[in-house]
């Protein structure tokens, strides 16, 4: 299935990306692949995480404090988030 990340999660996605770097050097890059794994993850298995109250499915990056929100539409895979749990746990 084709993933599309509608513009505010892609802007989270390359805003936490750039925060972990400047953190460490090295750390922006573990962020995306781990992203990156749990995206190709979730185009195999799109159904797979449970249903959520409002529609949407979630998976939690394992490293990271953050998850990807998604829905299935016209056989594509919409990523509405890149949502820290700690920061937006109800985002």
């Amino acid at each position: 299935m084709r993933i599309v990340l509608v513009a505010e999660a892609a802007q989270e996605f390359e805003d936490a990306v750039a925060w972990y770097e400047e953190q460490q050097s090295g750390l922006g890059r573990r962020l995306r692949d781990e992203i990156d794994l749990h995206l190709r993850w979730i185009s195999v298995n799109p159904d797979m995480p449970r249903l959520r109250p409002g529609g949407y499915r979630r998976v939690n990056l394992r490293v990271f404090p953050y998850y990807l929100a998604y829905i299935v539409h016209n056989a594509q895979i919409w990523v509405l988030a890149v949502a820290h749990t700690y920061r937006k746990p109800e985002y």
